[in-house]
């Protein structure tokens, strides 16, 4: 039982770590330090610049 419990684990966190990315390919590694540097001041998580959205 037990080592099957390490294998399905093991293939879990494999399987997240393999595919980061959703189906609209945003990679969510960028926004897990997002609570921790919330002040005015840090830069922002992923910059979007005007031209791109014209």
């Amino acid at each position: 039982m037990l080592v099957f419990l390490v294998v399905g684990s093991y293939s879990y966190i494999y399987h997240l770590y393999k595919n980061r990315k959703d189906a609209s390919g945003v990679d969510y590694e960028h926004y897990s330090n997002m609570a921790l540097k919330d002040d005015i001041g840090d830069t922002p998580v992923k910059p979007i610049s005007d031209e791109k959205k014209k």
